[in-house]
């Protein structure tokens, strides 16, 4: 497990790139939280594995006793996580386009852009409800959009978790030729809900086969097989 960890840490980016990464329109997923998944807000950066989060999602990490990175899982020292300035500074150097109204923005103010852009404020009344994975007591949110359970864009299956959902459209529409929306995308704040990927499983597995709260225990095995089942499916094809 401990190499395996190793190999996922070395396998991201320890900071956003210098320079802007598949122009204006990938800007705002570059620069946005792990946690929260908006424009970083106070960005600091874990020292040892270099992620980066807003300063304020981080905080609950910092309450335990032997922390763990909420992106790569490797324990960290609490001691040694500082400000990115370097990603502030990029914040306010760089625009990206609104995604409502797609007038182009500081990133350091696109969140209060998309607090008061109508258009962005019409997005979000129309995502679906969030809707828990397994039963709760708890209160459930009632004024954040769904990022927790998705409905598969073929035959519409409804409360799949990110994993569910691959396993899913693998087994089931592996042969399926219509292009489709991405629903786990569609349902970030960078995402395009009209935009139909080419290939659908193959940007499952490559963007979307790991749940970033739960991918340690994913089982390399279990991986190996979807991408087999893939494979096969487009020799068949």
């Amino acid at each position: 497990m401990a190499m395996f960890r190793s190999l996922v840490a070395s396998a991201h980016q320890r900071q956003p790139a210098a320079g802007p990464a598949g122009g204006d329109n990938g800007l705002e997923a570059q620069f946005s939280c792990p946690i929260c998944l908006e424009v970083y807000h106070r960005p600091v950066a874990i020292g040892s594995c270099g992620h980066t989060f807003c300063g304020e999602c981080l905080q609950p990490c910092l309450q335990v006793p032997s922390p763990l990175c909420p992106l790569c899982r490797l324990p960290f020292d609490p001691k040694k996580v500082d400000k990115a300035t370097h990603v502030e500074k990029q914040l306010s150097s760089y625009k990206a386009p609104c995604r409502g109204c797609n007038k182009k923005v500081a990133l350091a103010k696109m969140r209060v852009h998309a607090s008061s852009c109508v258009k962005v404020q019409e997005q979000m009344a129309n995502c679906p409800k969030f809707v828990p994975v397994v039963p709760t007591s708890q209160p459930i949110p009632s004024n954040i959009p769904n990022r927790s359970t998705f409905t598969c864009p073929y035959c519409g299956a409804c409360n799949l978790d990110q994993q569910e959902l691959v396993k899913h459209c693998v087994e089931n529409h592996r042969s399926d030729p219509n292009r489709v929306v991405c629903p786990i995308c569609s349902a970030m704040p960078w995402g395009d809900p009209s935009y139909k990927s080419a290939n659908f499983l193959q940007h499952l597995l490559h963007q979307h086969k790991f749940s970033y709260d739960t991918f340690v225990d994913y089982s390399i095995d279990e991986e190996a097989a979807l991408q087999a089942a893939l494979a096969l499916s487009l020799s068949e094809n």
